[in-house]
């Protein structure tokens, strides 16, 4: 009989990883998935471990030649040419997106967990229990988290993984770094003590509470349907938007929760992972349940894409409903710089180029778009200072509306603050940065190039 992973809380606080002691118990769940698949006629079927399976319909259109995806125009938004489907036009045989639907829940959270992964941390610290030399004891104990595969070779065996910084570090740990050097991922269902995947620490970040973990020739990972997490373009999300969160709550193994977006863009201070340095994450809001044990875990859309990475909640009298990620866009452009400047080398941090601009927003509101019945903000951001000696000076000026932020040639529309503020940490030595900016009413483009001097590290 394998044995599963259970655990009792030791320590709450505000960022969500879980301090558990591991025990034992027993399990024999026949309704582990076991299979996901689109079959011939566009229908997602789930197969369990005990030989049943679940169809939950189309999900993937067939561009309905003969309209046989339309009825009465309901549901031939796939049917190009349908004689029934009034929308069949539209089709182009992708996916097929219904929010809030209850079997769309599924598929979505099925593809979720088809990437994430429960993650154990062993650590050891030494305890004085005396005044007298030599009067101290080791003591070894588990914290636990989740985390989604970012990038997978399957062939190979291996993956990197994404959590948070707070999942595999503890100030205590006997380290010199306080990392964990005993990091075992788990897939979902393959929660159990054996089939544990020894995960190595590539870098991370307490200032954007993000870690990346390396996994290498994993025969469980060959063997497994796991597969990399598709990302959504978090700045595209809106409020009211699907919020699937995936984790490992309370430690009882990877579940799933849903809810909507409660607010697209906020900032939250708090004490970093160190427990003495205030840290400033920009976070997303949603209202679906999160857990200790949830932290490093995913939440994700109606479509089962990566909208954000779980960090913390609120906990207190009077609140409900108050969990916080980072936004895919950011957890990806930490995961992307941890791995371009620490795997391989003794770096260990992010990487950020600074161009040594402070921004301010002269001007915000809400756009509404009546075509899609969403609401989107959009500000007005000016350079408000220029450090002296800073790789701007002299190209930008006080006053400079950004308009948009090109790197290398891929632009990205300056409408938000955070826009140009989290596009420094895809900026690496040797890119030229185009800025268009409106300056004395005149538009303009700036070029700067991105130096060994210009990085610092977070």
């Amino acid at each position: 009989m394998k044995t599963k992973l259970c655990s009792m809380v030791c320590i709450i606080c505000l960022l969500l990883g879980l301090s558990l002691l591991m025990t034992s118990c027993n399990s024999d769940d026949g309704m582990t998935l076991a299979g996901v698949e689109i079959n011939a006629n566009g229908e997602l079927v789930l197969t369990y471990g005990n030989g049943t399976s679940q169809n939950l319909g189309v999900v993937v259109g067939k561009d309905g030649a003969d309209g046989k995806d339309g009825i009465d125009g309901k549901d031939g938004k796939d049917g190009a040419d349908g004689k029934d489907g009034k929308d069949g036009k539209d089709g182009q045989g992708g996916t097929v997106i219904i929010e809030s639907s209850a079997s769309n829940i599924v598929a979505a959270s099925a593809k979720g967990l088809r990437s994430a992964v429960n993650i154990i941390s062993n650590f050891k610290s030494t305890v004085q229990s005396g005044w007298y030399p030599g009067g101290s004891s080791t003591q070894e104990y588990a914290g636990g988290g989740s985390g989604v595969i970012y990038m997978m070779d399957k062939e190979e065996g291996d993956a990197f993984i994404i959590t948070n910084y707070h999942v595999v570090y503890d100030v205590d740990n006997y380290t010199a770094n306080g990392i964990s050097d005993d990091i075992n991922v788990y897939l979902y269902g393959s929660e159990y003590v054996e089939m544990g995947i020894p995960a190595t620490y590539v870098g991370g970040s307490l200032y954007y509470d993000i870690a990346v973990l390396r996994i290498e020739d994993s025969d469980v990972l060959k063997n497994s349907d796991a597969c990399a997490v598709t990302v959504a373009d978090s700045d595209k999300v809106v409020v009211g938007s699907t919020a699937i969160a995936i984790g490992n709550a309370k430690g009882y193994g990877l579940s799933t929760s849903a809810g909507i977006v409660s607010v697209d863009s906020e900032y939250t201070s708090m004490l970093g992972a160190d427990n003495k340095t205030t840290v400033t994450f920009r976070v997303m809001r949603v209202d679906a349940a999160v857990n200790l044990g949830n932290s490093g875990g995913g939440v994700h859309d109606a479509n089962g894409d990566l909208i954000g990475i779980v960090n913390s909640k609120i906990v207190a009298d009077g609140v409900e409903g108050i969990g916080r990620l980072i936004p895919s866009n950011i957890a990806v452009s930490v995961a992307n710089n941890i791995i371009d400047h620490c795997y391989g080398t003794d770096l260990e941090s992010v990487q950020r180029a600074l161009l040594g601009v402070t921004l301010s927003i002269s001007d915000s509101g809400a756009v509404y778009n009546a075509e899609t019945g969403m609401f989107t903000i959009e500000e007005t951001v000016f350079v408000q200072t220029v450090n002296s000696g800073a790789l701007a000076d002299g190209v930008l000026q006080e006053g400079d509306i950004r308009l948009s932020v090109a790197i290398n040639g891929n632009v990205k529309e300056v409408k938000r603050q955070f826009h140009l503020i989290d596009s420094s940490l895809d900026m690496r030595v040797g890119d030229v940065i185009t800025l268009n900016i409106l300056r004395d009413g005149e538009e303009l483009s700036v070029n700067v190039t991105i130096t060994e001097e210009c990085l610092t590290a977070y």
